[in-house]
């Protein structure tokens, strides 16, 4: 047989069949096939990360070996396209991820959730490890401990300042410390670490900025490592706080306000109002109660957290579920307009990938519009590229992958991010298919000098 035993056997999970099922070659192609004009002023990388298990095995989606597929764009072609396993401990030796010596070595990353650049350098993150930096055609250079100064694991989510050019980011841990914050200056230096004070382990997967503010999510997803198959899951007695506190400052600087209790994966964006954070955030109402395989459909909530008065509200924003919200980067940490999205049609949990549309949220109307590309069709999280640096929040692209059930196909699709329900700009045909994934990013040829 070939293609992974035909996509593996009916009898596997669900995460190891169809184009959840990993793929094994790593390849480089040059002058892709393009449907439609690719927007002349496209220069750079469009990078994705996401689980692909080595072995054809894994014992969740969340744990298989990281790959980076790639496609290069510039004056208006599509140059190349590479995938490439991240050449990390954990793949070199082959670990599991739920092997005592992955979780506890800070190098046995999966590196398999994001990909990102900052200060020239691109790194591919996954929560529990520390970084792995790639050079620009995808190759390992190695982990990243920033001079022995990170002890601690790196989010997947690091949130980049667009007026200080600083990345914030955490580290979690099922052990202490559980909890810390540190940020990058702009040249790439760690130069500020604190230990925030949680009760126990929690899954933080990802957290929030805004121009003052550091926003970190203590939700009743925790650590159970009496079953390291299974180590996370809900505790009804554990409650749900947002603590927020000044950027760069310590734990003393923190305070909490009590939720309802929920799940967020992926907020949106948080920005400051008066006295009021606001925070936009895609909200479960529970996860992973009774298995790491269950979970509720999440819809896009705003909290708003009153810091005069202490007061905290909630309000659901939309009746549609939704997965991989994203903002233009240029706006993180500060108000926003406009929000992109995936929603399975159908309604669907927002969980894991489905047929669905991409969607583009409007906060000032109250409104929600949608691409449809077709009904075989699985997009991915979706990026907003501004066509300039004078641009509006709007004025640009917006770009995924999407995989195309009808003929077991992959393209990375650009869609006019000011035009709602317009057909797709280009689409950039993959000389492979590309497996179901999680997280990426444009890299812009300016951010990489």
């Amino acid at each position: 047989m070939t293609d992974l035993d035909e996509r593996q056997s009916e009898s596997a999970p669900w995460f190891l069949q169809g184009n959840y099922a990993p793929v094994q070659n790593e390849l480089t192609e040059f002058d892709l096939q393009v449907t439609g004009a690719i927007p002349p002023s496209l220069s750079g990388q469009y990078l994705r990360n996401g689980s692909n298990p080595k072995s054809g095995t894994a014992g969740h989606w969340f744990f298989g070996d990281g790959m980076v597929h790639g496609v290069r764009l510039e004056a208006g072609k599509a140059a190349w396209y590479r995938n490439r396993f991240v050449e990390t401990t954990k793949l070199a030796k082959g670990l599991e991820a739920t092997d005592p010596e992955t979780m506890f070595d800070p190098t046995a990353s999966a590196a398999n959730t994001h990909v990102l650049a900052h200060a020239g350098r691109i790194w591919a993150l996954e929560e529990g490890h520390l970084p792995y930096e790639l050079n620009a055609e995808l190759e390992t250079l190695g982990c990243d401990n920033f001079g022995g100064k990170l002890t601690t694991a790196f989010t997947a989510h690091p949130k980049l300042c667009p007026e200080t050019n600083e990345l914030h980011f955490f580290g979690y841990s099922p052990v202490a410390p559980f909890l810390t914050y540190h940020v990058l200056d702009a040249s790439g230096a760690l130069v500020h670490s604190a230990e925030i004070n949680v009760p126990a382990g929690t899954m933080m997967h990802d957290f929030m900025i805004t121009r003052d503010h550091a926003i970190f999510m203590d939700l009743p997803v925790v650590f159970d490592l009496s079953n390291l198959e299974a180590p996370l899951k809900w505790d009804d007695n554990y409650g749900a706080r947002i603590g927020i506190m000044p950027r760069m400052g310590t734990n003393a600087d923190i305070r909490w306000f009590e939720v309802d209790p929920c799940y967020v994966f992926h907020p949106l964006n948080a920005y400051v109002e008066g006295d009021q954070v606001v925070c936009d955030v895609g909200r479960h109402a529970s996860m992973w109660r009774n298995s790491m395989e269950d979970g509720e459909p999440c819809y896009m909530h705003r909290w708003t957290f009153d810091l005069a008065s202490g007061a905290v509200s909630e309000q659901q924003l939309d009746g549609d579920s939704h997965a991989f919200p994203r903002v233009d980067d240029r706006v993180v940490g500060l108000k926003h307009r406009y929000g992109w999205g995936v929603a399975p049609r159908g309604g669907g949990s927002g969980v894991i990938m489905e047929p669905g549309t991409v969607i583009r949220w409007d906060f000032d109307t109250g409104t929600q519009q949608t691409y449809d590309l077709g009904a075989q069709s699985y997009p991915g999280e979706f990026v907003f590229v501004q066509d300039d640096d004078a641009a509006g929040e709007d004025e640009g692209w917006a770009i995924g992958l999407v995989y195309d059930a009808a003929d077991d196909s992959s393209d990375l699709v650009i869609l006019d991010a000011s035009a709602p329900g317009s057909e797709p700009v280009a689409r950039v045909h993959m000389p492979q298919r590309v497996p179901f994934g999680f997280h990426g990013s444009w890299v812009d040829d300016s951010a990489m000098g």
